[in-house]
């Protein structure tokens, strides 16, 4: 069987990207796999919040397959796809004639929709649901969410894939901490990734703060670019403060030493738009504790593999806490980080979710 794979790929500077090299990598282990292949027996789709997905989209809704679901909020892709009336109508699709108020309303407002809770309230999933052959998503949340806009659709729930790196050894990591000021035994917290609204970077650097007058021997990594010049310069005065590291986007192997580098990942996702994170798993799948906001997204993780961080009102508070914990229970980050590894290896790993694929592939060939 020939597949047609259609997906940004590395160097594009997206997890998406990174994602989809290593399980094309590990589907060409059951067959002939071709990025843009014509005349192929069935085609999969990766999709994402993102405009590297624009001319995929289209050609998922042109020539129908499997699409593969990375974010379930399609909603802000639409708004940097689409111009007004554009955008208006597919809201209206979506949502009724009734809401056509309301998508006009969202449209003048959407300088506000990183953080606004209304774009993320509507995933505008309808169209891609409805014509895709099967839709395979991450989570409890990405299905749920597909199945409201399209109850006839079918849904395949694959957990997101880990490809165990080749580690950079252990003296570049030591040499990391040492060109970034951190003490060998200082605890190092790290926030990786594209910088945006809903990572809740202004909650970690609170409760770092807050952390850090108790626990002067804290240091916290923030890796990754600003999806904003007006975020950056309204968190500029945080990350100014004592105890703070900043790095830029980080190549694979710059990521994959500062991943070992920290002691634990806070990766937190509110609102969130029924994604996975790649982070979290590669952190997880490297034995490090990660803190994530508990929600649907993350409900597959065991309880005792990660820490989970209530959002809203309480989310800088619960943050704190569950940093004390791992600062002060010297065995606690250690335990949780093979727990999470363990987890990882069993669910996660390349082979197993590669096979999981293909058999969907197989199902669903002309």
């Amino acid at each position: 069987m020939k597949v047609a794979y259609y997906a940004p790929l590395p160097p594009a500077r997206t997890g998406v990207a990174d994602y989809a090299a290593a399980l094309l990598a590990a589907l060409r282990r059951h067959g002939d796999v071709q990025p843009n292949a014509r005349h192929a027996g069935v085609a999969l789709y990766h999709l994402g919040n993102n405009q590297l997905h624009r001319d995929i989209y289209r050609r998922a809704l042109a020539e129908p397959g499997i699409v593969v679901l990375h974010d379930a909020v399609l909603h802000h892709f639409f708004l940097g796809a689409l111009d007004r009336a554009a955008y208006i109508d597919e809201f209206v699709y979506n949502y009724g004639e009734w809401h056509r108020a309301l998508a006009d309303d969202l449209w003048r407002a959407r300088a506000s929709s990183g953080f606004d809770r209304r774009y993320f309230d509507y995933p505008m999933l309808r169209r891609i649901a409805e014509r895709s052959r099967t839709v395979i998503v991450h989570n409890p949340a990405a299905a749920r969410m597909v199945r409201q806009h399209a109850p006839g659709a079918t849904v395949v729930e694959i957990p997101h894939l880990f490809a165990a790196p080749d580690l950079p050894p252990a003296w570049e990591v030591v040499r990391l901490r040492q060109s970034l000021g951190i003490p060998t035994h200082a605890f190092l917290f790290g926030v990786f990734g594209y910088l945006r609204e809903s990572k809740r970077l202004f909650s970690v650097l609170r409760a770092f703060d807050r952390l850090r007058q108790t626990r002067p021997d804290t240091h916290l990594l923030v890796a990754g670019p600003f999806v904003s010049a007006d975020l950056e310069r309204a968190g500029a005065p945080l990350l100014n403060a004592p105890g703070i590291v900043r790095l830029p986007y980080l190549a694979p192997r710059d990521f994959w030493s500062a991943a070992l580098a920290v002691d634990a990942c806070i990766n937190l996702r509110y609102p969130a738009a029924g994604e996975t994170s790649g982070i979290a798993i590669r952190l997880m799948g490297v034995a490090k504790p990660v803190l994530l906001t508990n929600g649907e997204e993350n409900s597959p993780y065991p309880p005792t593999a990660c820490l989970r961080i209530e959002p809203g009102v309480a989310e800088e508070d619960s943050l704190w806490r569950h940093m004390f914990l791992l600062t002060s229970v010297k065995e606690c980050a250690g335990e949780i980080g093979l727990r999470a590894s363990a987890h990882i290896v069993e669910h996660h790993q390349a082979v197993r979710i590669a096979q999981q694929y293909w058999d969907t592939l197989c199902a669903f060939r002309h």
